[in-house]
């Protein structure tokens, strides 16, 4: 007999126990049920928006709702910065030159970003997540991890988040609950859009064992492809593998590589409440050499940083890129601002030689700007500043 267990409507937020292999909710018949051993035991969420410019634009025009969308510029160099689910089905996808894309899917609608709209949208979402947590980690304008340790109801808080966002904001999100941030990350991706997928300490290493060893966060394609070379094809592989041979062989990334291969984790949710650097980066599936492409990622890391200095309430006064090319070899740029900046623009005013400067044919893999010299926003951007 399959033993009983406590449900979570995610619709009407009904809870029930003491049922038995329950597959929809007993109050209104939704399938869409939560269950699970461990599910008043975890507490570290990753809250990531479906297709976020992309399901925003989709919002405010109702005629694209059944169409195919990209965002992105319409350049012979231009990439796509979110393609729609129904683009998706094309092969479309993020960071995909969007000639590959128009390709793949010429019936397409593509439409620029609104990068100002992005981020009021953003900034509405973090206000709901802010009401019932303030351990929050802002990951990008789209995604955040929240720690829900100290409260009792976590799956409620959870499945209420998921629906103010879609009455409220009018877009959706997908959540990942674990007990590590690397395992509510993989959790969030599991089930898009409009999932909510759960991954557990006991089911952990069974979970990762069958998935490929990119599958890791922080395993791009050159070191796939060396892990590949030296006999670890799979998660199962690493899991098995001594961790000083792990060592032996990649440095310390073999350590790191054994225990998130295993669900070991213990970084914490970062608020960045004291943070004495704020920045982004982006890795790439396939090395990027072009330019323009590099120059387009480096814009849009540049305005995850301003939404970062501006939710801390900070300002900068020096900006930095970060480039690691396909060996790991890491190398990092920066400039002093003549004065202090919480602006995307006046980041990339400086950043952008920085860039050029390195950009001249070699293939990165990794692309990132931060920000140091951090001090109070009151110091931001002085009227002059506009008047050069």
């Amino acid at each position: 007999m399959t033993p009983s267990r406590e449900v979570i409507c995610r619709d009407c937020l009904t809870t029930a126990g003491g049922l038995e292999d329950v597959q929809r909710c007993p109050a209104c018949g939704s399938p869409r049920v939560l269950h699970h051993p461990e599910l008043r035991s975890l507490a570290i969420a990753h809250i990531d928006c479906d297709s976020f410019y992309a399901s925003i634009e989709k919002r405010d025009s109702p005629a694209l709702k059944d169409k195919p969308l990209l965002i992105g510029g319409t350049g012979p160099r231009s990439v796509v910065s979110t393609a729609c689910y129904i683009a998706r089905r094309y092969g479309c996808r993020s960071a995909m030159p969007m000639y590959k894309a128009r390709e793949l899917c010429p019936q397409a609608v593509v439409l620029p970003p609104d990068h100002g709209k992005y981020k009021r949208v953003s900034t509405e979402i973090h206000r709901i997540f802010q009401y019932y947590t303030d351990v929050i980690q802002p990951i990008a304008l789209d995604e955040a991890y929240l720690d829900l340790a100290h409260r009792d109801d976590i799956p409620e808080v959870l499945a209420n988040i998921a629906l103010r966002v879609e009455q409220e904001v009018g877009i959706s999100v997908s959540i990942g609950l674990a007990y590590c941030k690397f395992l509510a990350k993989m959790a969030s991706d599991l089930n898009k859009p409009r999932g909510f997928s759960i991954i557990g300490r006991q089911e952990a290493m069974a979970f990762l064992a069958p998935r490929p060893v990119r599958a890791i966060h922080g395993v791009g394609p050159a070191l796939e492809r060396k892990l590949i070379e030296q006999g670890f094809t799979t998660v199962a592989d690493l899991q098995v593998a001594s961790p000083l041979d792990l060592k032996a062989r990649f440095g310390s990334m073999g350590r790191y590589l054994w225990h998130l291969a295993r669900g070991e984790d213990d970084r914490p949710v970062n608020t960045d409440r004291e943070a004495k650097s704020i920045s982004a980066e982006t890795t790439y599936d396939v090395d990027q050499s072009d330019p323009d492409a590099l120059l387009a990622t480096l814009k849009g890391l540049a305005d995850r940083v301003e939404t970062r200095l501006k939710r801390a309430d900070l300002s900068a006064s020096v900006v930095q890129i970060k480039l690691k090319t396909p060996d790991f070899r890491l190398l990092t740029r920066q400039a002093r601002l003549p004065d202090p900046t919480q602006l995307a623009r006046q980041l990339m005013r400086h950043a952008e030689p920085l860039l050029r400067r390195e950009a001249t044919g070699r293939a990165f893999r990794l692309v990132g700007l931060g920000v140091d010299g951090l001090g109070p926003s009151s110091a931001a951007d002085p009227p002059d500043l506009f008047s050069l």
